[in-house]
């Protein structure tokens, strides 16, 4: 099949996930409130340091790759499943990529629309631009692959769409563990370095605040937090590609028995 072809059926299934998501209330809630309501530490924060902006905007994009990100595609695939969705798109002509792709979009859009809205609300709180607002864009694009494999890889083991609000609870434990690696003591914290949370902590404060660890300033000009960077966005990608491989070797595309 041509590029352009897929690129076409996945655009098209994409716009009617996103319409069907709009006309959700539930689904809008929990995909922009929730995520933008830890904006508010922001300016509960006596002072608008560094280490107060990553908690704040850390937590808020942490939301939104959990919710819009992740559940949503979690229980739009165990659903779409169930109703035998799934197994009609795959008699025609779009490819099981295509199909996962359209589903993870309309929560990628989402995520990208409260990492943007964040900026404005951050600097009327009296916090400092993002340094690179490439990179912030990068990783949010690359967390945002992350958690929807991970939603890929847990709808292979749940069975209904209601077993979601319990099989979803190992990934967001994992994933909000991670956030609480500066506040724990330092031979814990080297364990939670490792999860998703604590990549995501690391991006905006590399990306957005230009912070070096262990500084309580901006240490690093334009060119080096692309170098700092890296370490969470290969760990991030890490997280990705095991997910997939496993969801691969055990994801059933028609409902369990």
């Amino acid at each position: 099949m041509s590029t352009p072809a897929a690129l076409s059926r996945t655009t098209g299934l994409a716009r009617f996930n996103l319409l069907l998501m709009v006309r959700n209330r539930t689904t809008m809630l929990y995909g922009f409130v929730i995520p933008l309501v830890p904006l508010a530490l922001l300016f509960a924060a006596p002072e608008p340091t560094p280490l107060a902006g990553v908690a704040g905007l850390g937590i808020t994009l942490v939301m939104a790759l959990l919710f819009p990100g992740y559940y949503n595609l979690l229980s739009m695939f165990v659903t779409r499943r169930d109703e035998l969705v799934l197994k009609r798109l795959r008699t025609g002509e779009v490819r099981d990529a295509e199909i996962v792709t359209s589903m993870a979009l309309p929560g990628v859009a989402i995520i990208l629309a409260v990492t943007l809205l964040s900026i404005p609300i951050a600097a009327a709180a009296g916090f400092d631009l993002p340094l690179n607002p490439l990179l912030l864009l990068l990783g949010v694009l690359v967390a945002s692959g992350t958690f929807a494999a991970l939603a890929v890889w847990t709808a292979s083991w749940t069975r209904t769409a209601e077993a979601a609000q319990l099989t979803s609870g190992p990934v967001m434990i994992v994933a909000l563990a991670g956030m609480m690696a500066p506040a724990v003591p330092d031979s814990v914290a080297q364990w939670l370095d490792y999860l998703p949370g604590a990549a995501i902590n690391d991006l905006v404060r590399v990306a957005w605040f230009g912070v070096e660890p262990g500084a309580d300033e901006a240490t690093l000009g334009f060119l080096a937090t692309w170098g700092e960077a890296l370490p969470a966005l290969g760990l991030l990608l890490a997280w990705a590609v095991v997910a997939l491989l496993v969801a691969r070797r055990s994801l059933r595309w028609e409902p369990r028995a």
